[in-house]
């Protein structure tokens, strides 16, 4: 049964230091919920780690996983590329003043329009998986460089990228050859293991797959010079993971075993793993209530659910470390959004525990969610706002991004 006989316990040194939690509580005291507070000296500590892990890589940061305009600036003033999804994305670094020699166009679905768009701005760098795309590649961005991405199943991560993305070998293979005759460069291989993923083996596998094409390739004179092994890195979520070090010198030793002393040029496309740990979500308690009068759990309701930016809780898929504000006995519970739509359930089958003590109207804190929650929020449904985000300056009252 689901009793309160366990005093409420969460780790909360393990998500976040004290003197940053009192501050996200002090702005929080005046702020109308739900938001999402991003703290940009975090997102700098991360990118520097993922300099000094792996220095062998260059990094080109996942736009779409957290576009924010302070989020983007940091990055460009401490040198990282960037992986650009479409038009939008590229206008925004434009705009921003990141130079197009640091950017890939990393998203193997384009229109022509857009491929013509991105040459004309002045980026020469293309991912594709597919003769179509190739050919309008080589169509409207002539002479530029092309990498292919192998399709990955995505084993072992919380949520998988495989199906959509990518092809086999033998495609690859032929697509390559196929540049070539075309005018373009073939540059390299990409692949992705999944985001969240906690299967450091899968990256082995893909690098194998990468340098056995290599190899294929070189004995029809084409000799490709770049790999790319896209993201995967973890966030600090409620199931714990291997530190980021282990996988830094885990990929090391992969590459290594498979290209020897003399690597190629090595390309990672962290988003999750760059921005996720820097992000707070503040949220209210809407209604605590019970399904029938021998329940056995409270249904407790938040201001923010799936189509506020916690879509990746589809499937219990990502589990967001979340704090309750209060002491005391606490309870199992089923945790649910917002909104007239009943998908909108984040967790009925984990069972997060809340204090007994609770009320509606009291503070929830959902950790780890820097990483597409407010990229992923609806635009409107069901009249809700888009999830409004903040950076936290150390020594000033954050200032709300524009939506």
């Amino acid at each position: 049964m689901n009793t309160i006989d366990e005093t409420y316990y969460f780790p909360l040194d393990r998500y976040i230091d004290p003197e940053r939690m009192s501050r996200i509580r002090e702005f929080a005291q005046s702020r109308e919920t739900p938001f999402l507070v991003v703290d940009l000296d975090l997102i700098k500590e991360r990118y520097e780690r993922f300099q000094k892990t792996m220095p062998f890589a260059k990094v080109y940061y996942a736009v779409k996983a957290n576009p924010m305009d302070e989020v983007i600036e940091v990055l460009r003033d401490l040198g990282s590329n960037f992986d650009v999804a479409t038009r939008y994305e590229l206008d925004q670094l434009l705009r921003l003043g990141v130079d197009p020699s640091r950017m890939s166009y990393g998203n193997t679905i384009k229109k022509r329009s857009d491929i013509a768009y991105f040459f004309e701005k002045g980026v020469r760098v293309f991912c594709s998986d597919s003769f179509e795309d190739t050919q309008n590649i080589a169509d409207h961005a002539p002479g530029s460089r092309i990498f292919f991405r192998l399709i990955t199943e995505g084993s072992g991560s919380d949520w998988p990228l495989s199906r959509k993305f990518g092809a086999h070998s033998d495609l690859i293979f032929n697509l390559a050859l196929r540049s070539r005759d075309l005018g373009l460069v073939p540059w390299g291989l990409s692949f992705h293991v999944g985001s969240q993923q906690r299967d450091i083996g899968q990256y082995d596998d893909g690098i194998s797959r990468a340098k056995y094409l290599f190899n294929c390739l070189r004995d029809e004179g084409i000799r490709l010079s770049m790999i790319n092994i896209g993201g995967g890195f973890p966030a600090n979520y409620v199931d714990p993971t291997l530190p980021m070090e282990t996988y830094a010198s885990e990929i090391k030793r992969f590459l290594h075993e498979d290209f020897g002393d003399v690597l190629p040029e090595v390309l990672i496309e962290p988003g999750r793993g760059m921005t996720a740990d820097a992000g707070v979500i503040v949220s209210e308690i809407v209604l605590v209530a019970k399904k029938s009068k021998n329940g056995l759990y409270r249904w407790v309701y938040l201001d923010i659910g799936m189509f506020g930016g916690l879509i990746e809780t589809f499937n219990e898929a990502i589990r967001y470390p979340i704090y309750f504000d209060k002491t005391g006995k606490s309870e199992e519970i089923i945790l649910a959004g917002p909104t007239c739509d009943s998908m909108d359930i984040l967790y009925q089958n984990y069972r997060y525990r809340m204090p007994h003590s609770c009320r509606i109207g009291d503070r929830a804190y959902i950790f780890s969610a820097g990483a597409y929650t407010q990229s992923y929020s609806s635009v409107n449904f069901n009249g809700f706002p888009p999830l409004e985000a903040f950076v936290l300056p150390r020594n000033a009252q954050p200032v709300a991004t524009v939506s």
